[in-house]
């Protein structure tokens, strides 16, 4: 699922090199922190965080086929 969320947000920003993704396992839940240029966020979070709002649901859709807890966090 980190590799998905990178994908994905490589491919929607301008400076691709410095997208971040990193995992953190908190007991049964796993959380992908994400991180971009600040010069990016506005891509990553789209209007109205529709974008931020349309990578969520995609990873819980993986995530529920996995029988998984995964949350998604846009840091900066």
């Amino acid at each position: 699922m980190e590799e998905l969320v990178k994908i994905i947000a490589t491919s929607l920003v301008d400076e691709p090199d410095s997208v971040d993704v990193r995992t953190a396992v908190s007991g049964d839940e796993v959380t992908i922190e994400l991180r971009v240029a600040e010069d990016d966020m506005g891509k990553i979070i789209g209007k109205q965080g529709r974008i931020a709002k349309a990578i969520r649901t995609v990873v819980k859709a993986v995530a529920t086929r996995e029988n998984k807890r995964v949350s998604v966090e846009i840091l900066q």
